[in-house]
């Protein structure tokens, strides 16, 4: 496995340990041909609408993209276009920001399972259209850190009929 797969196999691991403890389910499209790596749905609900979902387009990245108060991701152009539409759906962006070295990825012992280091996530939906060629440099906030709060929200907020 090289590197590229490697980093996209721990971004799917972060985000199934988020989505387990928080009790919710996760599907996985066959072909990632929408930029959607991952799905995320809540069973049932009280809110408008009944068993939310939200879905993932999932980056692993250990260049250094950190900001004082944001993260710069280069993002596919192809990527922006597909987050930025206004789906069924709603759709998010997570960029799960790892150690250079593999091997600082996890730490683990008797007592924990750390994986190194964080995710954050931001919504495209409704950015303007771009002449770039390639990419766009996305900012998220660092606030957006994807924990299982986060993650309880965004889909909280689609039960009632808003967005992430």
């Amino acid at each position: 496995m090289d590197i590229n797969q490697q980093k996209e196999q721990f971004s799917i691991t972060y985000v199934r340990a988020i989505a387990a403890v928080a009790g919710y389910s996760i599907y996985r499209p066959e072909i990632d041909n929408d930029s959607v790596d991952l799905g995320i749905i809540s069973r049932g609900g009280t809110g408008k609408i009944f068993s939310p979902r939200v879905e993932l387009q999932l980056k692993c990245t250990a260049r250094d993209v950190l900001e004082e108060n944001c993260i710069k991701y280069p993002l596919i152009l192809k990527n922006y276009h597909d987050l930025r539409i206004n789906s069924l759906v709603p759709r998010i962006l997570v960029v799960v920001l790892v150690p250079e070295k593999i091997t600082d990825w996890i730490k683990q012992t008797e007592e924990e399972l750390c994986l190194r280091y964080c995710a954050y996530w931001v919504s495209l939906r409704g950015m303007p259209d771009t002449t770039n060629t390639t990419n766009v440099t996305i900012k998220i906030p660092r606030s957006n850190q994807f924990t299982l709060d986060a993650l309880q929200t965004i889909i909280q907020r689609i039960s009632l009929g808003d967005l992430p």
